[in-house]
């Protein structure tokens, strides 16, 4: 088939732009000639709460990728959309995670479709974002009409959507976030980082923002429990929130933390996560809320176990007791939750049941799942 994908892409950086790069190349070895539409202006940069939008890293080979739509000009939405109808796609693939999109995109949505062709098929992050704002829902409603089918990543995602539009709309798991390469061994990984190999690191990685629930993993590292096993944290991920950061670092401050926990909060590119991933033991997800989150694909990726919270729709990727632990969103329930990861054995045949797992979570899978959706093929 001849397909678009709508949204974020290199150079852009960010879980979007990797998720919407590897599907692409994931449809195009299946045989569709595939184009990104991505944006020449994503958020103004007012609106944008990191330090850069864009990567420094090289464009994905042999990927089309169309850098044309400016989020807050409608002028441009006319033109994307009237170029998008003209090339008369089978299929139009569009990922939505906030409503400041959802002007920009059901504009565009409605002039493509005006070919009375093209079929419209949504993979929502979040309906109801994280955090809200004035005007969401009215966004997310003009948003959805031309859409023909969604796809959700989370069961509770899809009880979102149902309260939007009866449309078709179906749930399967993020798939594995599989283009970072390969694990290396915890002495290459820790060597790279300058850390010590012989200690026991837990990691936390992403976007740092308010309900991603990082001061609860702090309050955790406080425990006298863990200070006492020696466990240590990394931090990798950039801080989308000064007042979170300002508090973070006055729990590591007041709790004298410096020296257990392990700060990188600049973006990690790419080329640099599967060190991360390799010099940790237990990947950590202490959310306050949730949906679903490509960090546990990423997780899976490099076979590590992990502790989520009880929150969204963590726990249903996240067998309790096979691949790590699920605790209540509470840091005497997280520590727990890590002090028993270290027990010996506390898992028996955990990387066997990481393998069964990772295997659920293929692209191929999730991507019979979303045709199935828009074009009803069994």
């Amino acid at each position: 088939m001849k397909i678009a994908i709508v949204g974020t892409a290199h150079p852009l950086r960010g879980g979007l732009a990797t998720f919407n790069e590897r599907m692409a190349e994931v449809l195009q070895s299946q045989g569709h000639e595939v184009v990104i539409y991505s944006f020449s202006l994503q958020y103004p940069s007012f609106l944008f709460p990191g330090k850069t939008q864009f990567t420094d890293e090289p464009a994905p080979e042999n990927l089309l990728i169309k850098s044309h739509i400016n989020s807050v000009n409608p002028f441009n939405w006319l033109k994307v959309g009237a170029s998008i109808k003209k090339e008369n796609f089978d299929l139009v693939i569009i990922k939505y995670w906030l409503p400041f999109m959802g002007l920009s995109f059901g504009t565009i949505l409605r002039k493509a479709k005006k070919n009375k062709h093209s079929r419209i098929v949504c993979i929502v992050d979040n309906i109801i974002p994280h955090e809200k704002r004035p005007g969401d829902k009215q966004f997310t409603k003009y948003f959805i009409k031309p859409v023909d089918a969604f796809i959700t990543m989370s069961r509770d995602v899809l009880k979102d959507v149902k309260t939007f539009t009866s449309k078709p709309s179906y749930y399967t798991p993020h798939p594995v976030y599989d283009g970072y390469g390969e694990a290396v061994s915890k002495e290459e990984a820790c060597e790279k980082l300058k850390l010590d190999p012989v200690k026991k690191y837990i990691l936390f990685f992403g976007f740092i923002r308010e309900y991603k629930g990082l001061d609860l993993l702090l309050e955790a590292m406080t425990d006298k429990r863990i200070i006492a096993s020696g466990i240590e944290l990394i931090v990798a991920g950039e801080y989308y929130d000064k007042a979170v950061a300002q508090r973070n670092n006055e729990i590591i401050e007041r709790n004298k933390l410096q020296d257990r926990v392990h700060l990188n909060t600049d973006f990690i590119p790419n080329s640099q996560v599967l060190y991360y991933f390799s010099a940790a033991d237990l990947v950590v997800q202490p959310y306050k809320h949730a949906t679903q989150s490509g960090i546990t694909q990423v997780a899976y990726h490099f076979e590590k176990p992990m502790v989520v919270t009880n929150v969204g729709g963590l726990a249903e990727v996240v067998p309790d007791g096979k691949v790590g632990f699920v605790a209540e969103p509470h840091p005497t329930s997280i520590a727990d939750a890590i002090l028993k990861f270290y027990v010996p054995n506390s898992i028996p045949d955990l990387h066997k049941h990481i393998l069964n797992e990772k295997q659920k979570y293929t692209w191929d899978t999730f991507i019979n799942v979303m045709m199935n959706a828009v074009f009803g093929k069994k």
